[in-house]
């Protein structure tokens, strides 16, 4: 074998000496990732949950924030998913129900409270949330933001809950349909509607918003948080995951952003 060919062989040793390592190690650090599909609502609430989690060297979180219905959709044509959070159950009954998600790992984990909310600069008081109270004279021409009630639940609950008062008829064709409750959120504190239905935990992370009433939890149902492995996709990160959202740690952070405990 003459120089070149010895250089040549020296080189090809030790890329290989550099890169085997690292390929062996991918597939386990790939393992250790959780990726967790989740309400928008729960954004910094689990973001704080997964810095957490990461310090305990339990592996890392990659989170998806959207409308539990958007996400549970995308669970359903195959994105692969660990967790799924939903803001309510009926997303949740969905995967259930096609058997896509593990059920036996199925924990109610937080709720949550319907807000009515205005730009932090508005003239709009603080109202009584009540049968047949004037929300379309609060409104005074402009827009009512919230989730679609098509499909995102706050806006399903904030239908639910104008029907039940009986002014949904009044205000429907001023309402702005939004993909996700933060969205809605965002809308009121650009002031580009004059009021807005979100949660609570969402109109407490901004000062550029004022809630002017809370919703009686008799007039939707109660805003209850489901989370589960997603099937096929229980991985021991995950599991882990799942049961640190149930830890001490977790709680105090969700408590810190408004979530009940369940």
């Amino acid at each position: 074998m003459n120089r070149k060919m010895m250089a040549r062989s020296a080189i090809l040793f030790l890329a290989l000496s550099l890169t085997l390592p690292i390929a062996l190690r991918s597939p386990a650090r790939a393992a250790d990732n959780v990726t967790v599909f989740a309400a928008a609502s729960l954004t910094d609430a689990l973001n704080d949950i997964g810095k957490l989690f990461a310090e305990k060297k339990a592996g890392a979180v990659i989170p998806s924030y959207l409308s539990s219905s958007t996400l549970a959709k995308q669970i359903e044509s195959g994105a692969p998913a660990n967790v799924f959070i939903s803001a309510d159950e009926k997303w949740m009954d969905y995967l259930e129900n096609k058997k896509l998600i593990d059920q036996s790992t199925r924990f109610d984990m937080v709720g949550n409270k319907l807000v009515l909310i205005a730009p932090a600069d508005s003239s709009v008081s603080e109202t009584n949330i009540s049968s047949n109270f004037n929300l379309a004279g609060l409104l005074a021409g402009g827009k009512l933001a919230m989730g679609d009630p098509d499909h995102v639940p706050a806006g399903i609950y904030g239908k639910e809950a104008l029907e039940k008062l009986g002014v949904w008829n009044s205000v429907q064709g001023s309402v702005a349909r939004l993909n996700d409750v933060r969205a809605a959120l965002a809308l009121v504190e650009r002031g580009e509607a004059s009021l807005g239905i979100v949660y609570a935990t969402d109109a407490a992370i901004t000062k550029k918003v004022k809630v002017i009433g809370t919703f009686p939890e008799e007039t939707h149902p109660p805003v209850v948080y489901p989370a589960a492995l997603v099937t096929g996709n229980e991985t021991p990160a995950a599991k882990s995951y799942l049961e640190f959202l149930k830890s001490p740690q977790a709680k105090a952070v969700f408590e810190k952003y408004g979530f009940s405990a369940r």
